[in-house]
């Protein structure tokens, strides 16, 4: 298949607000196999030209990248409003279903917009099913949220998206990155300032790039389901089943 959405991360090794010193070159060291690269996923919710939620998932992306990380940018501009007449088979449907199922993790970035996540970012979202056949794009993920304003600091949206995230049953991470008047938070070039906020972004992806690893390993046994082993008819194998084994042996 052939990507026509994922955006192109200018000046990705360019980090002007960052103190190298002080990143985590590799934050997921001991949590878990490094065969590859985490593979990373972001979203985010504003179609303008100079959208901050698009600049704040780029300074993650950047972030990501140095962290050892694979990163897509998907870019919604042309998706259809969910259940319109051949939504799924629309080709920024498939796409952005192929890039979910190709990660590991997800960055979800929305604008408030009347003290919610904003159109843009739910239609995304709403475009990833739980389920396509016997595949998955969400189920089992990583998730870290953040949010941008243009007034005071809020936690509105990012409390939406990890009600969100929960639903699609991702695993969502504590931190969390709420950026208030985002448009003093940026230069004329784009790029993030140093303050507190972008701080809180490195932490923000320390953190997930930590639990992705953590977790890839064991994503399909944690979110493995009793109703749904019953509604498919796959009894455990006692033999096999760590759990009944060790009930078994009480």
């Amino acid at each position: 298949m052939t990507f026509a959405r994922l955006r192109s991360l200018p000046d990705s090794d360019h980090l002007p607000a960052l103190d190298a010193s002080y990143l985590s070159a590799d934050p997921g060291r001991g949590l878990g196999p490094h065969d590859h690269a985490p593979r990373i996923l972001l979203l985010y919710g504003s179609l303008r030209e100079r959208s901050y939620s698009r600049l704040c998932v780029e300074e993650a992306a950047r972030l990501l990248q140095r962290m050892g990380c694979e990163t897509r940018i998907f870019d919604p501009s042309d998706l259809p409003l969910p259940g319109s007449p051949g939504d799924d088979d629309h080709p920024a449907v498939r796409e952005l279903r192929e890039h979910a199922l190709w990660s590991e993790g997800m960055v979800w970035c929305s604008p408030e917009r009347h003290g919610q996540v904003s159109g843009v970012m739910k239609l995304q979202i709403d475009h990833l099913p739980l389920s396509l056949g016997s595949l998955r794009p969400t189920q089992g993920r990583t998730l870290a949220v953040m949010q941008v304003s243009g007034g005071s600091q809020s936690f509105n949206a990012v409390n939406t998206l990890r009600l969100l995230g929960r639903w699609m049953r991702m695993v969502t991470i504590p931190n969390q990155s709420s950026v208030a008047k985002a448009f003093q938070e940026f230069d004329d070039a784009g790029r993030m300032k140093p303050s507190a906020y972008y701080e809180r972004i490195v932490d923000v992806m320390e953190e997930l790039v930590r639990f992705t690893v953590l977790v890839r390993p064991h994503a399909v046994q944690l979110v493995d389901r009793y109703s749904e082993r019953k509604a498919a008819g796959l009894p455990l194998d006692a033999a096999t089943d760590l759990a009944a084994i060790a009930i078994a042996a009480q």
